[in-house]
């Protein structure tokens, strides 16, 4: 898949089309077929690796002179509500090109860091992954513990980071470490490109998770890992907080869209089997109080989807690009919960049981609440928020 677009020109609404129909056939065709193996053996297969290579889906949100499509917000979260509609393995295979680390290098990058390394992440011949967490410093990147310390014109950097997506696969870690104590100057925390061969980078064992299999993440340590100057991102000591702050609230849109397309799945798994199951001789989906469920979820998707939509136009628009993702996060992810709940109700007894999709999209959701700002830091960040445009119009 590619797109037909010249230059650096934004990608077509015709074109936009092609791809989101290519997205879709090859998640509900190719992948869909797949889910229970990629389940049971926890990685996807190297053949859908290779496919979402060749489709550009490494680089659908990297810019095009970097070797990406170049999809902008709004284009983005359609294509997350397609990766949504299967096991959040798929998206995570790539989530990190395209979101929390690929754009710290397209936001922050000098020129030359995004020369060397924007190009074989788009293609997927890097994977890049997001070193932010940490046991102390999760929804927080002010309580980092980290270090980086200057030897010369190194950097010397010691840390340990957890829940790392794509670590044990990853060629490149976006690395955030602090420089010095936060001052009056900024947080102190700047962000580095490391890769993954470097001298002293250990990465642990594969985490086993409640769900998400086939998504790996693990631990990595940093000991002694020394650095040239030229893998401080952006040149600055000072860039990675707002780095960190803006990739994230950038994908808490995206992540709200995977959410939505997880609920959509829900559904509709939830409606063939209401109107296929029988109790009694009648199909369940006649019973008045099944239609109720049925009616809640129908509403909170669609209530979903059009929030993310305006979410994502108000972000490329530049209007909101703080509060609008929190509450996009917030309410997809707890609405993608309840549709999860509701659909295993109606399954019943069977909605419990492994290799049914809707108990392992019930597992899969729940970690949507947490990562990239839990439910409580995004409460935080929209209240917040509120009290203090208000107290600048005042």
């Amino acid at each position: 898949m590619t797109s037909t677009s010249t230059g650096v020109e934004p990608v077509t609404a015709e074109d936009f089309r092609e791809i989101l129909a290519q997205t879709r056939k090859f998640v509900r065709t190719v992948v869909v077929e797949r889910e229970r193996e990629i389940a049971e053996e926890n990685r996807m297969p190297d053949e859908i690796v290779e496919q979402a290579k060749a489709m550009g889906l490494f680089g659908y949100a990297i810019p095009q002179q970097w070797g990406g499509l170049g999809l902008d917000l709004a284009q983005d979260v359609e294509l997350a509500m397609e990766f949504g509609y299967t096991t959040l393995a798929l998206r995570s295979m790539f989530g990190t090109n395209n979101g929390i680390a690929g754009q710290v290098l397209v936001g922050f990058g000098t020129e030359e860091q995004k020369s060397r390394w924007l190009e074989p992440i788009a293609s997927g011949e890097v994977v890049a992954s997001f070193a932010l967490t940490e046991s102390g410093a999760g929804s927080n990147p002010a309580s980092l513990r980290s270090t980086a310390a200057r030897s010369g014109t190194d950097w010397i950097i010691n840390g340990e980071k957890r829940f790392i997506t794509n670590a044990p696969v990853a060629d490149l870690f976006i690395t955030f470490a602090r420089t010095r104590p936060a001052d009056e100057h900024g947080a102190g925390i700047a962000v580095f490109l490391v890769p993954a061969d470097s001298l002293g980078v250990e990465v642990g064992p594969k985490d086993r998770k409640m769900g998400q299999e086939g998504a790996w993440t693990a631990e990595v340590r940093f000991q002694d890992v020394r650095v040239g100057p030229e893998a401080l991102v952006g040149g600055s000591e000072d860039i990675g907080y707002r780095a960190a702050m803006t990739s994230l609230a950038r994908g808490r849109i995206h992540i709200a869209a995977l959410a939505v397309g997880a609920a959509q799945r829900a559904l509709d798994e939830s409606v063939a089997y209401a109107a296929t199951a029988t109790q009694g001789g009648t199909a369940i989906g006649q019973f008045q109080l099944v239609q109720s469920m049925l009616a809640d979820m129908q509403t909170g998707v669609m209530a979903g989807r059009a929030l993310v939509r305006d979410a994502a136009r108000s972000w490329v628009a530049g209007e909101d690009r703080r509060i609008a993702p929190s509450v996009a996060k917030l309410y997809c992810t707890e609405m993608a919960g309840k549709v999860a709940d509701l659909a295993v109700q109606v399954h019943g007894g069977t909605g419990y049981m492994r290799d049914v999709a809707v108990e392992r999209i019930y597992r899969d959701v729940r970690l949507l609440r947490l990562y990239e700002g839990t439910s409580e830091i995004q409460r935080l960040i929209i209240g917040g928020g509120l009290v203090k445009n208000a107290q600048r119009g005042q």
